[in-house]
């Protein structure tokens, strides 16, 4: 916890300035926690590199704009966090950055959208809320093919469900607030990725700031210890649910990656491990029977976040993407009876319990 290092003396000072030698100068730059966490999770991806960074948010923006410019283009799948859409839609068309939106998992869109000035593939998989899944192999061949970057956020996933370099990726990227953490305390994020990619996004970090503070680097390094064990009670807890809610007669859809009835089950199962923490359903009865639900519940939180060791709900429409429009919801599925369910680690039976009495 401290804000600049010491130097040994003018030499060494001059040294670590020129990058002649390693070391840290200055906790914006690098800091002996943060550089632990990066390196874990460059490990545990596959990379070559990374950055970290204060929230996940800053992350998926230093991945962007750090290696785009004005004039360039990005294909992003239409369904992503509702920031991110903000980002493509609002932000970075001030820099002359734009965008075209394609289906998830139709392949013909992705390669009909690419034009001379597209530099970026953007994909979220599996997506925020609607749990759909992108085509990573298809994906990863495609950007080499047309000689672009393909960017993932794995936030959902994480590396011990899914490792998109594996698959082509160049560029990926979490918010460590969610599953990395995993008990609700701290924000960050983190970005990874090929080395010469990286060093853009490292530069553009350290000259703008979005620093991750040192004790939550070391309590995010501290959380990777335990994410297998608690990935593992997460991803059996959420198949139950979703099998569950997949017979209630007050449950008109169930989304579910594992569930034999989601549309993408087959390329989940090819490139996920197991079907990850989150569970959304749409409520028969819509808006009116989604926010009664919410309203039902006993155990679970309330609360905008996923992936901690509690069970969470949101109903995305009136919170995280209730800044997109009705028409750009309804494109990605996010309707007024869309429920998300973050599946905690309580015993699964007190779960479902809650869940069902709700339901009722």
């Amino acid at each position: 916890m401290t804000s600049s290092f010491v130097f040994d003396d003018a030499e060494h000072m001059r040294a670590l300035f020129a990058e002649e030698t390693n070391g840290n100068i200055y906790s914006r730059f690098t800091n002996p926690n943060t550089t632990e966490f990066v390196d874990k999770m460059v490990a545990m991806e596959g990379a070559e590199a990374g950055v970290a960074t204060a929230t996940g948010m800053a992350a998926g923006f230093a991945s962007i704009i750090g290696l785009l410019r004005s004039g360039d283009h990005i294909v992003s799948s239409r369904a992503v966090f509702g920031s991110t859409h903000a980002l493509l839609t609002q932000f970075l068309p001030r820099w002359g950055i734009t965008h075209t939106f394609v289906d998830i998992d139709n392949n013909a869109q992705w390669e009909e959208a690419i034009t001379e000035s597209t530099k970026m593939l953007l994909v979220e998989t599996p997506s925020n809320p609607g749990l759909d899944i992108a085509d990573l192999s298809f994906l990863g061949a495609l950007a080499a093919r047309r000689n672009v970057i393909l960017n993932v956020d794995n936030t959902f996933a994480t590396p011990l469900l899914q490792r998109p370099i594996n698959y082509g990726a160049h560029i990926v990227w979490h918010s460590a607030t969610k599953w990395i953490d995993g008990q609700g305390r701290g924000l960050g994020g983190v970005v990874v990725g090929r080395a010469d990619l990286l060093r853009e996004i490292y530069l553009f970090a350290r000259n703008t700031g979005p620093t991750l503070s040192p004790f939550n680097a070391w309590m995010f390094s501290k959380s990777l210890e335990t994410l297998h064990v608690r990935l593992d009670r997460h991803c059996a807890n959420a198949l139950a649910v979703a099998q569950f809610l997949e017979l209630h007669p007050n449950v008109e859809r169930v989304m579910y990656p594992f569930l034999a009835s989601h549309p993408q089950h087959t390329v989940a199962k090819r490139q996920m491990k197991s079907g990850g923490g989150i569970v959304s359903f749409i409520h028969k009865d819509g808006a009116v029977g989604g926010k009664r639900f919410v309203d039902g519940l006993k155990m679970a939180s309330v609360t905008a976040n996923i992936g901690d060791t509690r069970t969470i709900v949101t109903h995305p429409a009136t919170s995280t993407h209730a800044r997109l429009t009705e028409e750009a919801r309804q494109a990605v599925g996010i309707t007024q009876g869309l429920v998300r369910l973050s599946i905690g680690l309580e015993d699964v039976s007190d779960i479902i319990a809650d869940i069902d009495q709700a339901l009722q």
